[in-house]
């Protein structure tokens, strides 16, 4: 059995630029004798349509001064390099290996030119990366690297065995374990630099209007109407005027999940001298949404959900090799929920049936709790239902571009802010906006025109105002995981 596809949910949207006569009632036939009994309150048939309350969960709020947002995030504390080769036969006793100089071995911010981070005296331990090897062998640098050509370094290993067996021409990694020396010799020669990530983001102005005649506000209605938070009235302005601060609120929020980056010569980005791209944009930046980030720099889990452990084993190795958070939340849509649930409820060697797991006081009119709030394997995992991933009218029910769910670690990490110039504690995700000593535009709201105690212009109309200026900084995007189709 399956749901059927009519009747279906209503999309049409409710608010409109214009009265509608759906709006309002059109029989005023008062010749009729008979009247209808009507309910004066406006019945609320989809509960609460807010979607917003995920960033108020997870993140908190600040404010920036600067149209660039910047901050620096550690990098890793040992070295480890990848695909490294060597010609040598495997019966020798030392070779020369060739590191590739890419941005697997090395952090961006170095650039191209630098050489591999490898001294004399270091020992190192080499692994066969050949489907099905089990090779690996030991040995000290004996030489420093040095440049081997474009993009790669050259450097000189001695072997402590006597065969290392690996094959020429053999993808190895390389890593460094500690060092050794003679007696009565110098100390290590040179000395490595910490490294960090600079990242940034530019926050972005997100506006709306609500506009009402003077005539209009005069007209009562005969619908009471009520609104999510707590205005009610039979004046049907304020209904439209609350409604219209509830969505740039939820848009406060999706903003920040949603923002991508604008591309210079795109439709929306900076002119592209010499192309003619982007002659009809306004030179937008756009900015670095949750979404956008986590795809970008952390973990994607990709072909549905994971519903048995073998597939968060897969999530939780992953997690081993980023930050390693104990405690992480997973925000996510129904159906991922119920797999979530479905998987731990198969753990219960008496669960079968289904019907034997819970929480039970042996009491025959208790009601069957058939869901989980979280579990752990190796880490803490707790789920929450995110309503904006399963609201029909936002990212609930679209097939491209699929979100199923997010897990955001929980506490916060400390990064070195440009702005107070010294480290500080931020939570993992947290809102920057623009504010001043004199000027606050994390939500900003005011009246115009001539009607509703405004005085402020000749326009015989009420015109409520919303603006804010925002971005959202996603620190340590490598301990985020999203879960996509």
């Amino acid at each position: 059995m399956a749901v059927n596809v009519a009747p279906g949910f209503d999309l049409q949207p409710s608010s409109q630029q214009v009265p509608l006569s759906t709006n309002y009632i059109t029989n005023f036939d008062f010749l009729n004798q008979y009247l209808p009994d009507t309910y004066e309150k406006e019945f609320e048939r989809y509960g609460n349509r807010s979607v917003a309350s995920f960033l108020r969960m997870v993140g908190a709020e600040m404010p920036s001064n600067s149209d660039l947002i910047k901050w620096a995030e550690q990098g890793r504390l040992h070295t480890k390099y990848t695909k490294c080769t060597t010609a040598a036969a495997s019966t020798a006793i030392e070779a020369d290996w060739t590191i590739p100089n890419n941005i697997t071995n090395f952090n961006p911010a170095l650039g191209g030119g630098s050489l591999a981070a490898l001294r004399v005296g270091q020992t190192v331990m080499i692994s066969d990366n050949t489907p099905g090897s089990t090779l690996s062998v030991k040995g000290i640098v004996k030489e420093a690297p040095s440049a081997g050509g474009l993009g790669v370094n050259v450097v000189k290993i001695a072997y402590y065995e006597l065969t290392q067996q690996i094959a020429p021409n053999a993808e190895c990694d390389i890593f460094i374990y500690g060092s050794e020396f003679n007696k009565g010799t110098v100390g290590m020669q040179g000395s490595l630099e910490a490294d960090d990530f600079i990242f940034s983001n530019k926050p972005i102005i997100i506006k709306d209007k609500y506009s009402v005649s003077g005539s209009d506000m005069a007209q009562i209605g005969w619908i009471e109407v009520t609104t999510e938070n707590g205005a009610s009235g039979y004046l049907w302005y304020l209904k439209s005027e609350h409604e219209t601060r509830l969505r740039f609120e939820d848009y406060l929020e999706t903003a920040m999940i949603e923002a991508v980056p604008a591309v210079a010569g795109s439709g929306a980005g900076d002119f592209l001298q010499g192309t003619g791209a982007g002659l009809s944009a306004a030179n937008l930046n756009g900015s670095d949404g949750i979404f956008f980030v986590v795809g970008q720099r952390g973990n994607v889990y990709g072909g549905g959900n994971p519903q048995v452990l073998a597939d968060f084993d897969n999530v939780i190795q992953r997690l081993d090799k980023q930050g390693a958070i104990e405690e992480n939340v997973i925000f996510l849509n129904r159906n991922f929920s119920f797999d979530i649930d479905d998987m731990l409820a198969a753990q219960n060697s008496y669960g079968a049936g289904g019907t034997s797991y819970g929480l039970f006081d042996n009491d025959e009119e208790m009601a069957l709790n058939l869901g989980f709030t979280g579990f752990r394997r190796g880490y803490d995992f707790y789920k929450s239902d995110w309503k904006y991933l399963n609201d029909p009218t936002m990212r609930g029910g679209i097939v491209g571009g699929k979100v199923n769910g997010l897990l955001v670690p929980a506490g916060s990490t400390t990064v070195y802010d440009q702005i107070l110039g010294k480290n500080a504690k931020r939570p993992f995700l947290h809102v920057r906006y623009r504010a001043s000593e004199t000027e606050d535009r994390r939500y900003k709201t005011w009246i115009t025109g001539s009607a509703g105690g405004a005085r402020t212009s000749d326009l015989d109309a009420m015109e409520v105002n919303f603006l804010s200026e925002r971005a959202v900084c996603t620190l340590g995007a490598n301990n985020f995981f999203i879960f996509q189709d």
